[in-house]
């Protein structure tokens, strides 16, 4: 008996230790962007577009990055949830449990949500050569909507598995069609369509790899789906290979406002799951 309590406290001990570093590491890297970033970070940095020189330390911002992400994301994210919603619905009203079409879909959905995002890029990359396109905001937007699918359709899968089937079978007694009750399970897993658009969010605004091969990079605001775009990211990733101190600044002001956007995103994703989930049955 003495031995379990003695367990018990040990796990205790590594569970607390484990939240811990959790909690340092979170607090490390906001420190770092914001102590680095906030210093340099001023209102004509996120509101104009760079300058001759900009990577070298002259006048000029990256509000190029910060359109391109927002129409990259924006758009892959509409594109990932009219893809994925009629996937789930599928695997989950129209498909008994046990289908082994269900099981292999949900073997290769976990499959391609493992996959390096450099390797979707490297393959719509291939396919952009192929079909003779050039680096674009259409293929920015392409590659990432393939990124994200399988974080929507397997976060949503998940919480549309836990549904109640009684429910299912009490919307089918009454007369409903397949079509109507789609429409409940709908409303009762709404807080997860959330819960899932923001992962897919929090991956496709923070994702270098794919875009560097299929969007490209410009200094200017796309204005057809046919131009490079670019992403903050990789404006990022250009400023801290920089050697002057002044444009690696810059990198983490750019940090920071990316942190910024995931946050206010983060806060609105909350709060529209709140508002759901009074809303269930």
């Amino acid at each position: 008996m003495k031995f379990k309590y003695i367990e018990e406290f040990f796990v205790r001990i590594l569970m607390g230790a484990a939240l811990a570093l959790v909690f340092a590491f979170v607090v490390g890297i906001v420190f770092t962007v914001f102590h680095r970033g906030w210093s340099c970070i001023s209102w004509e940095m996120v509101s104009s577009l760079p300058g001759g020189g900009f990577y070298i330390g002259k006048e000029g911002g990256f509000l190029n990055a910060i359109v391109g992400s927002v129409y990259i994301v924006g758009a892959s994210t509409v594109l990932g949830l009219v893809v994925s919603i009629p996937v789930v619905f599928y695997l989950n009203v129209f498909l008994r449990s046990s289908s082994k079409l269900a099981y292999v879909a949900r073997l290769a959905y976990d499959v391609l949500f493992g996959i390096p995002s450099i390797v979707y890029g490297a393959f719509a990359f291939t396919l952009m050569i192929w079909l003779g396109l050039r680096t674009s905001l259409l293929g920015g937007i392409l590659v990432t909507t393939l990124l994200i699918i399988p974080v929507l359709i397997r976060s949503m899968d998940e919480i549309a598995r836990n549904f109640p089937r009684d429910l299912l079978d009490a919307s089918y007694s009454l007369g409903a069609t397949r079509l109507e009750t789609m429409g409940v399970v709908l409303r009762q897993i709404m807080p997860g369509i959330a819960t899932a658009t923001l992962l897919s969010v929090g991956r496709a605004i923070g994702d270098a790899a794919g875009v560097m091969f299929t969007a490209g990079f410009s200094d200017s605001i796309p204005t057809s789906l046919s131009q490079p775009a670019a992403t903050l990211p990789l404006s990022i990733f250009f400023q801290l290979s920089a050697p002057q101190a002044e444009v690696q600044n810059r990198a983490y002001a750019a940090a920071l406002v990316l942190t910024g956007i995931v946050l206010v995103i983060s806060l609105v994703g909350r709060f529209i799951m709140h508002r759901f989930s009074k809303n269930k049955i």
